[in-house]
């Protein structure tokens, strides 16, 4: 598969984009006015222990206090491997103990294990050091774990653990046994030194650069504790590194083909950073220097637009829908105008197939997290339905964050899971609309008349006002004119009042509003009805 990185660098923003075979799989964004806190270590005090929920909430600095449960309290469980965390969108670089994709995760061992009483480890007024594991989302703060995990290019340290672990995406037996015979060698003896876990890219890691690695990130972790004896929570001991630099640690690799920047400061700051940790990767990083900008020239910016869109069109005509909830996101997949020729049981599949795949490629790419509801086409034959399940199983284990995908059911639908570490970029880059206010829907203009109609009428009977200037959206106007060319004619008669009807293109399309004349007193909400 042809991977590349395109980066995108200017003084307010950052952007990051990774194709798959010519593909936008994922767009990563990072801005200084929203700095992501994913990784990032802090002092923090205890504000309450709830017993009832097994939580507490955990006061580090931020805007809203963190959410620590008691499974974040504890060490994973000694019979499962780690697999490392090279997902998270590729920037905290984090450990995660289980895992697994497409529906082969473990769902996280942490749930089964005994769980402490959190009565009995947190006490309120207390500091203890906690790292983000989870962005504030919506009106909650960020969810915090007392499992601190330092991420470097080679090897995860995780000062609370107690053993050497392998990425099980290093699947070659040998190979894992070399590396974890090696790390375990070089690993500090002392008691208390904590556990490791090698990371995929260290398939083919040197003595020497494990050392150095090892070296580094024991000593980033004394640095740390120091800290915590001599500031006053809350307080940030560690921040996590920058977008780029995370993307060149957990991402760049001699998988990917090539990596494009397109600014000077980043290139230079790119090529210092790989000096150091991989300088064999140094030819595959290239300046875009063109007058056409990267992502034009890629053709990026064209489909970020569309990612705020709930269409998504399949190559063969049809179609899947996709519809953020408060609670979960529905996707709805649909034939559209592909037919088929014969069997429409093969129709269906087919289609479902690709919505199998672009489904996926959706979740990467608007990074959408939680609770995942697809209604595929239904399908008749089991044997079917399975391989659509394993089409989509498929395509997610191209994914970095966990997902985990439940089989098909008889109306066609596939409930699943995908890890939500920050807000979707449809949460991040978008706002609530202020005339439908996040429904997506406003009245149509004749309800809006008739909204007016009522009011007008309310006005009239409590005979207090006698000309009244309403203004409109000329769309409603508009509508007016058109369609009830009478009706200020007919309600003058019936309410007494006296009418002029203005259009307003300030005025939202299912608003209005009613202005007492001559003074130009606004009375809406005196005679507001539904």
């Amino acid at each position: 598969m042809k991977r590349e990185i395109l980066i995108s660098g200017s003084a307010r923003e950052t952007r990051v984009a990774i194709l798959e075979d010519d593909r936008l799989v994922e767009l990563l964004v990072d801005r200084p006015d929203a700095r992501r806190m994913v990784g990032d270590i802090y002092l923090g005090t205890v504000e309450a222990v709830l017993p009832g929920i097994q939580a507490a909430f955990v006061n580090i600095g931020a805007e809203k206090s963190a959410f620590l449960h008691a499974s974040d309290l504890i060490e994973a469980d000694d019979d499962d491997e780690p697999s490392d965390r090279d997902d998270q969108n590729g920037d905290d670089g984090k450990a995660e103990e289980g895992g697994g994709s497409g529906g082969g995760g473990n769902g996280g061992s942490r749930s089964r294990r005994r769980l402490p009483n959190v009565a009995d480890e947190l006490k309120r007024g207390e500091t203890r050091i906690v790292q983000v594991i989870k962005e504030p989302i919506g009106t909650k703060g960020p969810r915090v774990t007392a499992q601190i995990s330092l991420a470097g290019r080679f090897l995860v340290y995780m000062p609370f653990a107690s053993k050497v672990g392998v990425s099980r995406k290093i699947e070659n037996r040998d190979q894992r046994t070399k590396l974890r015979e090696m790390v375990s060698k070089l690993v500090p003896k002392e008691p208390g030194a904590g556990g490791w876990i090698i990371r995929t890219v260290a398939e083919d890691l040197t003595e020497q650069s494990c050392k150095r690695e090892i070296d580094h990130l024991y000593g980033l972790w004394k640095k740390i504790k120091r800290k915590s004896g001599s500031v006053r929570a809350p307080a940030l001991l560690q921040q996590e590194t920058s977008l780029t630099r995370g993307i060149i640690r957990d991402l760049f690799s001699d998988k990917v083909d090539s990596l494009l920047v397109d600014s000077t400061a980043l290139h230079n700051e790119i090529v210092q950073y790989l000096k150091q940790i991989d300088p064999d990767l140094l030819e595959r990083v290239k300046q875009h220097k063109a007058e056409t900008p990267l992502f034009d020239e890629y053709d990026i910016e064209s489909e970020i637009r569309s990612l705020f869109t709930p269409r998504v069109d399949l190559p063969t005509g049809g179609y899947v829908i996709i519809q953020p909830t408060e609670a979960l996101v529905s996707i709805d997949v649909n034939t559209g105008r592909y037919t088929g020729k014969r069997d429409p049981e093969s129709t269906i599949l087919k289609t479902n197939l690709e919505a199998a795949r672009e489904v996926a490629r959706q979740l990467r790419l608007r990074d959408i997290g939680g609770i995942i509801v697809v209604d595929f086409i239904d399908m008749e034959s089991r044997g079917n339905r399975d391989k659509v399940l394993q089409e989509l199983r498929t395509h997610l284990g191209r994914d970095r964050a966990r997902t985990k995908a439940f089989a098909v059911s008889e109306l066609g639908l596939v409930e699943m899971t995908r890890q939500r570490v920050r807000p979707s970029l449809w949460h991040s880059m978008t706002a609530e609309c202020p005339t439908c206010h996040g429904t997506g829907r406003v009245f149509r203009p004749e309800v809006v008349v008739r909204r007016m109609e009522r009011s007008l009428k309310r006005a009239g009977a409590e005979h207090k006002e006698r000309q009244l200037a309403v203004r409109l959206h000329p769309e409603v106007a508009l509508y007016l004119v058109e369609q009830e060319p009478n009706f200020l004619r007919q309600l003058e008669k019936q309410t007494g009042l006296e009418l002029e009807v203005r259009d307003d293109p300030m005025m939202r399309l299912d608003e209005f509003r009613m202005m007492a004349k001559p003074a130009g007193r606004d009375v809406t909400e005196q005679y507001a009805v539904a």
